[in-house]
């Protein structure tokens, strides 16, 4: 993500605005690396997040609040010991640094005023938040780092801080025209531009690099070796064209979404075009709340992953199984394609029984059951009579006939819990809530997939609640979010006359389009539902997905069959491109 410079200095112009002569009110720590902080002033009340994850490192303001540990961590009792009550001085950014200093004045305990410095450090896995008292002293950090850590840089309580090692890059908003050109005239000519944009100045990511070269060449990826003087000096202005907004302290917060799927791609304190129609662009007032908005939805689906890990995984094991399962069934029932040529052959030795005698080791006879009448040649065991012989093949062909009836109604069964097993794993790629993962969780003790402990007695079954949207002319559309919701949504919650749909063969969620009296569908609502459908499907990458529909009055579940199972009959199929219509209202 695009976490670089140029958005820190927004939030830090942002937020000096909105924190100016505010007062630290409340201090928590939700998280093991993340704050909560609550400033109260002239511009109202604000909410700042500063997390230290290493793989979502952020600041933001939110608007939400977060259930806290029953006793605070010892960092989070430090920073209310010395920083609540404390007034905001300023909120700054040192150059382009990836960080943001909390200047914020306090008293120490002879009731003197003194100003001590809140810092977050957004660099990925090295990111942290680090307490500097009034003499530039580390007093704690949410991650200490010793020597075992870095030798370059401790950051421990006592210790002077310093700011991170300098890359000896330059700053991009002080950096004159000329002094541009000329840096960019010296980068290693081997580097694509916006990678030689990225070694030389601070705070630039690979988006605005690459949103810079392409304003100035309608490129992306044109090497600094096929650039002239006069490319490098568009290059240099429009860089300048650019940031100098943010140098006169004013951004435009934005974030992009691809167009088809709605998925989150980047966000940026500058516009972004670099995408043209493949991207939407979105933007908003706030900096902060962009990014608030932005990371909690991408935070939200990290955790339910991990809380469906366990899930995934023994799914995945369970499909694994069935594929072999499935495989070796296909094995042996190809092994049982001779029974016709074995009863044939029993047949065959049966009507020229006079022809034979025991000790033979095989029978040239001519195969009356070809049209051809081609002569075959037949193994005999010498060890039977011609009649043993007979009936060895006879039992042969008995015994595979019987194998290859079993075989198709095993396979027929390992199919089906293949395809349940498929469908349950796709619920739990969409799984948006503890409750819905626990729907899932039930459903698999029910199918005896999971083993409940003996004192535990089965839940009483939670409501199943549909997602609820609305299409573009005005029709109620519904969605499953896992098989439990699909049978309720399918069997129970739709009515005769309301359209079901659903992916063509392929593992998804059923959606349902809901029927008002004296107002026909439209083609736009179907093809709006039907793209849905697609998109909560396995099949949500790919492009021209078969969808099936009908009215819910031809959609039955037979007796005994999984959750989410139907069959239906007089539908109609859709080819669409998934669409996620739930982030377009």
């Amino acid at each position: 993500m695009a976490f670089d410079g140029l958005v820190i200095r927004a939030l830090a112009l942002e937020l000096n605005n909105k924190l100016a002569s505010g007062r630290l009110d409340k201090i928590y720590q939700p998280e093991p690396d993340e704050l909560l902080l609550s400033f109260h002033g002239p511009q109202g009340v604000y909410k700042v997040t500063l997390s230290a994850n290493a793989s979502i490192p952020r600041i933001a303001l939110t608007e939400e609040t977060k259930e806290n540990p029953m006793v605070a961590p010892m960092f989070c009792m430090l920073l209310r010991k010395h920083l609540t009550s404390a007034h905001v001085v300023t909120v700054r950014q040192p150059g382009m640094e990836r960080l943001l200093c909390f200047d914020l004045e306090t008293r120490n305990e002879l009731g003197d005023k003194v100003q001590k410095t809140l810092i977050i450090e957004v660099m990925g896995r090295h990111s942290n938040i680090i307490l500097i008292d009034e003499n530039g002293r580390v007093a704690d950090s949410i991650k200490r780092i010793d020597f075992s850590v870095s030798s370059k840089r401790q950051i421990l309580p006592g210790l002077l801080y310093e700011l991170p090692p300098s890359q000896d890059k330059t700053d991009p908003l002080t950096c004159s025209l000329e002094e541009c050109v000329h840096i960019l005239s010296l980068c290693d000519k081997s580097m694509q531009a916006d990678q030689g944009i990225m070694s030389c100045f601070q705070g630039i990511s690979p988006l605005i690099a690459r949103e810079i070269v392409f304003q100035a060449t309608k490129e992306t990826d044109i090497p600094l070796s096929n650039m002239s003087y006069s490319m490098l000096l568009d290059v240099a202005t429009t860089m300048h064209r650019l940031l100098e907004p943010i140098k006169n302290g004013t951004a435009y917060p934005c974030y992009l979404t691809d167009t088809e799927t709605g998925k989150l791609l980047e966000f940026s304190a500058i516009p972004i075009t670099q995408y043209g129609a493949s991207a939407q662009v979105h933007s908003m007032d706030s900096m902060g709340l962009l990014i608030n908005n932005f990371y909690c939805r991408r935070d939200a689906r990290e955790r339910m992953i991990r809380r469906s890990a366990h899930l995934s995984k023994l799914v995945g094991n369970h499909i694994d199984r069935c594929a072999k399962k499935l495989a070796l069934q296909a094995a042996e029932l190809s092994d049982t394609e001779k029974k016709e040529q074995w009863k044939q052959f029993g047949e065959l030795i049966t009507a020229h029984i006079y022809q034979l005698e025991k000790g033979m080791e095989n029978f040239r006879v001519q195969n009356y059951f070809d049209d051809t009448l081609p002569m075959i040649v037949i193994p005999l065991d010498k060890t039977l009579t011609p009649a043993a012989n007979a009936q060895r093949y006879y039992k042969k062909y008995n015994k595979a006939k019987t194998a290859a009836e079993e075989l198709s109604k095993q396979i027929r069964l390992t199919r089906e819990e293949l395809t349940y097993l498929e469908s349950v794993e796709e619920a739990l790629n969409k799984a948006d809530s503890v409750a819905v993962l626990s729907q899932i969780g039930d459903e698999l003790a029910d199918q005896g997939y999971i083993r409940r402990p003996k004192e535990i007695k089965k839940k009483k079954d939670v409501v199943a609640t549909p997602m609820r949207l609305e299409t573009a002319d005005g029709f109620i559309l519904y969605a499953g979010k896992n098989n439990r919701q699909n049978d309720y949504l399918t069997c129970k919650f739709a009515q005769n006359k309301d359209l079901w749909f659903h992916t063509k063969n392929i593992p998804g969620s059923h959606v349902v389009l809901h029927y008002e009296p004296d107002k026909p569908f439209t083609d736009e609502a179907i093809t709006e539902a039907a793209s849905y459908a697609a998109y909560l499907s396995k099949a949500r990458e790919s492009k021209q997905v078969p969808v099936d529909y009908t009215e819910i009055k031809n959609v039955k579940k037979p007796s005994g069959a999984k959750p989410g199972f139907v069959i239906y009959t007089t539908n109609k199929t859709a080819y669409v491109t998934p669409t996620d219509i739930s982030h377009t209202k």
